[in-house]
């Protein structure tokens, strides 16, 4: 599995991702999931989740710069109609390969996160799904996530907003990330992170991390660190109501609290029947009636 964090903020956009597939437990390798274009007008990045087959088969056809209805990604014009293109990309890959998925069982799998600027235009940030088509980031909803995502987005959800700046907004990818290699295995080291900032057009902050760099790993130690202390800090819960600011017994106000069910009032007779003894049946004596005197007729 895999996974990828993209920012898109005020100052310029932040791209994350993990390097690590596997097919089963005894099948893990290391790839690449961040690809990066780059000309004198223009800078997008490309990060990939799913089957790999396909994935880097649609990263080909971008590479190589294969016209897609007569345009590719050194000659759109904008980044919407770069991320068109690459849409067009994995339909063309699900043409090609689909039916044979088909008929192996598999299905076609391929999400990814596409961003970037072209000259004139502010940075944008793309989430391109499998039937080709995307969304867009916006201020309100400002970072996209592919893979395992669940593990890592609480700390976007509670810190990122779009005016975060790019260091803190990369501090906060890092544990985002950190959390997550922390309780799935199939998401591991090293990492590929970019910090692209507004305007550049280039790759100025770019770095692969792993356990050895120094910033990661005090981020791995202090966070672990920083949430025990805050779990210890925050005060138990009173049943008794004796603290109201913990007073964990204050009921619901549109609910009941969930009802408790006991057994009906004649399950015990149906119990002990089975575990008692029969009691043997009196069989009914029919009682004899005196016979009638019979009168002979003359």
């Amino acid at each position: 599995m895999t996974y990828c964090i993209g920012l898109c903020l005020k100052d310029g956009l932040v791209f994350l991702s993990d390097t690590r597939t596997n097919a089963g437990v005894d099948q893990i390798g290391t790839f690449r999931k961040m690809t990066l274009f780059q000309q004198r007008d223009r800078f997008f990045t490309l990060m990939s989740a799913g089957n790999l087959a396909i994935t880097q088969s649609v990263k080909e056809i971008l590479l190589q710069g294969q016209l897609l209805k007569g345009k590719n990604l050194w000659t759109a014009k904008n980044s919407y109609e770069a991320a068109v293109i690459v849409g067009d990309a994995i339909k063309q890959v699900y043409a090609r390969d689909h039916v044979a998925l088909e008929k192996a069982g598999l299905d076609f799998n391929c999400n990814m996160i596409f961003g970037g600027q072209v000259k004139g235009e502010k940075p944008r940030l793309f989430n391109i799904y499998s039937a080709g088509n995307f969304i867009e980031a916006t201020p309100e909803t400002c970072y996209f996530q592919i893979g395992e995502s669940k593990y890592g987005k609480p700390i976007l959800d509670r810190v990122l907003n779009f005016n975060t700046p790019l260091n803190l907004a990369t501090k906060c990818a890092l544990i985002s990330m950190d959390s997550t290699l922390k309780s799935n295995i199939s998401v591991g080291l090293p990492l590929d992170m970019l910090v692209y900032e507004k305007n550049s057009l280039k790759a100025t902050k770019l770095v692969t991390l792993d356990d050895a760099n120094p910033y990661f790993a005090m981020i791995h130690r202090a966070w672990g660190e920083k949430l025990r202390e805050a779990f210890n800090s925050i005060a138990e819960p009173s049943w008794s109501g004796a603290n109201k600011s913990s007073d964990i017994s204050t009921p619901a106000k549109k609910m009941g609290i969930v009802p408790i069910n006991h057994p009906p009032i004649n399950a015990k007779s149906r119990t002990t029947t089975k575990t008692t003894k029969a009691t043997p049946v009196k069989k009914a004596t029919k009682k004899v009636l005196p016979k009638k005197a019979t009168v002979k007729k003359k």
